[in-house]
C-alpha cells in the first residue's frame, strides 16, 4: 500500500524561508530510517506557488494561471512517498514525521492512500496502465 505524506505550505514556505539545519537535520534522519527500512518510494520539497501555475480547464479549454496562489492552506510545501503493508504502519510512520514548520511551532502534514491498479474493475485502460506499469519497471 502506498501513501503520500503531503507537507502542507505555510506564509513562510510561500516567501521561500528556507529550512534551518536542525529541521533538514532531523527530516534527513527521518528519511534515512525509511529508506533503511525499505519502505521509502521518493520525497521532496517544492519550490513555492510563486514559481508555478495551474491549468484550468473549460471542457476542452485550457488556460495557464501562474502562481503564486493565495491560499496557502490548499498548497504543498514538500511531500513523502512511502510503500507499506498496512495503513496502521502508514499512521505510525506518518506519527514520527518532524515538526514540518520552519519556526517549529504549529505545522500539518496529510497523509492518502494511493489508488492502485487493482481498486479499478476491468478495463482496457486499466490493462494498459498495467503494460505501462511493467515497461516501466523492467
Amino acid at each position: 500500500m502506498r501513501f503520500m505524506i503531503i507537507v502542507k505550505a505555510t506564509k513562510d514556505s510561500e516567501a521561500g524561508v528556507m529550512p534551518g539545519e536542525a529541521l533538514l537535520s532531523s527530516m534527513q534522519k527521518y528519511h534515512e530510517e525509511l529508506m533503511k527500512s525499505g519502505v521509502l518510494v521518493d520525497a521532496s520539497g517544492l519550490k513555492p506557488s510563486s514559481k508555478a501555475w495551474r491549468i484550468k480547464y473549460s471542457g476542452e479549454k485550457r488556460s495557464v494561471v501562474d502562481g503564486p496562489f493565495a491560499e496557502t492552506k490548499e498548497l504543498i510545501a514538500g511531500y513523502t512517498i512511502i510503500n507499506v503493508k498496512s495503513r496502521e504502519a502508514a499512521i505510525e510512520l506518518s506519527k514520527r514525521f518532524p515538526n514540518p514548520s520552519i519556526d517549529g511551532k504549529a505545522g500539518e502534514i496529510e497523509v492518502r492512500e494511493f489508488f492502485e491498479l487493482e481498486d479499478f474493475g476491468p478495463s482496457e485502460a486499466i490493462e494498459r496502465f498495467r503494460e505501462m506499469g511493467a515497461a516501466r519497471d523492467n
